[in-house]
């Protein structure tokens, strides 16, 4: 069995952002050799996440307004956590859209179901922070 691993980084502009790295993914894939097999995608980080959805502005907007609705940035002061910091929402909102995905390798390729992409959720941004790849299979 073969084992690949790569790290992908990334520092956002903005606070909350959705960032399509499928192709970032799929780029690592092909430099794994593997053609049958799993890649997990994990973010690193405590207040990020990887999902797999959509590709569509509307549908991200919608995501970012419910986020907001199930766990609100502001007052910071309604949250223990922010003594000293203001992010206790985003660890909130990553876990609503989880830690990482698995995707099954099929003849080489990422064996998706039509319209799905892999995205990097950011919601503390405007700093340094990086998603692993793993991919095993042969």
């Amino acid at each position: 069995m073969k084992s690949y691993t790569e790290e992908l980084w990334f520092q956002t502009a903005k606070r909350y952002e959705f960032i399509d790295i499928t192709d970032r993914v799929e780029g690592a894939l092909a430099a794994s050799g593997v053609r049958e097999g799993l890649v997990l995608v994990n973010a690193m980080h405590i207040t990020a996440s990887v999902f797999i959805n959509d590709n569509e502005s509307g549908l991200h907007a919608d995501f970012l307004d419910w986020l907001e609705k199930m766990a609100p940035h502001e007052p910071v002061s309604a949250y223990r956590h922010n003594v000293g910091e203001d992010n206790a929402d985003a660890h909130l909102k990553r876990q609503i859209f989880g830690r990482e995905v698995v995707v099954a390798i099929t003849e080489g390729r990422l064996h998706f179901g039509p319209w799905e992409r892999i995205f990097y959720g950011e919601f503390d941004g405007r700093r340094r922070k990086r998603v692993l790849v793993k991919i095993i299979g042969e």
